[in-house]
């Protein structure tokens, strides 16, 4: 039987310019159930050239480069089964940084952006900016970090915070570590490796690179929180390409928020600002949950750009 991802040779058939290489490409791609492909296959073509748009725009009826089409060819295909554009091209963008990405972590996406902003403001009001030196600073901890988008973001925008990033997977400690190297935070930050909380609980000892009991401030999580019953009707470049450990959890999807609000009181002191980050419809029942324990004085629901009830930031204004 032949294979259709190999069947069809006429969209990388030589010779032809840089923009019919995207056109034929995005064409191919769209047919093989990829959406906007050539937007994709533009992507991949800045990626395998190493420029950006205004120099590919300017190169447009450039002969394609005969001693690249078998990478072409290579990158192009990977896209077609499914493989997600980021993990093709190694790289997602967050917070106007670019971040390494690898199968081990889950892509970065737009709407946490709005969950890093509403931690910068939430505990800008606590903690302001330091004037002079010796200025109280909040030490924050980002309980599955994944790529370390949001721990290196937070450390890269306020420098004098104190950041913590832990992760149960040790692969993808090795990209938040990589990331905060391309950085230049990787001073700033520390790594623990463990189950949500536990490297931060004194009777824990779970991390590689935290002594447990340490005092957290601020935590921040963007945990799995898919359904197991919801996991086989994800679009395939999730369901198929990223990693399930970050993606599920539990049966409905709330087992890591519930299991961190126990842990909450194992800590040393009760953080005066906590912020998840949610799937449709369960940031309502999660904050019922946090107001249910009495320990912060406002605990807010923050839309995303699609108005869906995404992000809880509560917050403990005074002590």
């Amino acid at each position: 039987m032949v294979d259709p991802i190999r069947a069809d040779v006429s969209w990388h058939s030589l010779p032809m310019t840089l923009r019919e290489a995207r056109d034929r490409a995005g064409v191919w791609l769209e047919g093989q159930g990829v959406e906007d492909g050539r937007s994709h296959a533009e992507r991949l073509l800045l990626h395998m050239l190493g420029i950006d748009r205004a120099a590919l725009l300017m190169a447009w009826h450039n002969s394609f480069p005969a001693d690249q089409a078998e990478t072409w060819e290579s990158l192009v295909r990977r896209r077609a089964t499914g493989e997600p554009l980021q993990y093709v091209i190694g790289e997602e963008w967050f917070y106007g940084r670019p971040f390494a990405v690898t199968s081990a972590v889950l892509i970065p996406r737009p709407e946490t952006e709005l969950l890093v902003e509403a931690v910068l403001a939430a505990a800008d009001r606590l903690w302001p900016p330091a004037a002079e030196t010796g200025a109280a600073v909040p030490t924050v901890v980002d309980v599955g970090t994944g790529s370390g988008a949001i721990a290196v973001t937070l450390s890269a925008e306020r420098h004098d915070w104190r950041v913590c990033a832990s992760d149960l997977s040790p692969d993808a400690l090795e990209v938040a570590r990589a990331n905060a190297a391309r950085h230049e935070v990787s001073g700033r930050i520390s790594f623990a490796q463990g189950d949500l909380l536990a490297p931060f609980i004194a009777s824990g000892r779970g991390g590689t690179a935290v002594d447990g009991g340490i005092r957290i401030d601020v935590l921040v999580s963007n945990p799995p929180y898919i359904p197991a019953a919801d996991m086989p009707g994800l679009q395939r470049e999730v369901r198929d390409y990223e990693p399930h450990l970050a993606l599920e959890g539990g049966a409905d999807g709330l087992d890591p928020y519930r299991r961190m609000l126990e842990q909450l009181s194992l800590l040393t002191s009760m953080p005066r600002i906590v912020a998840f980050e949610l799937g449709m419809g369960q940031p309502v029942i999660v904050a019922e949950l946090m107001r249910e324990l009495g320990a912060w004085d406002d605990i807010r629901i923050i839309t995303d750009y699609n108005g869906i009830e995404r992000h809880i930031v509560a917050v403990q204004s005074s002590i």
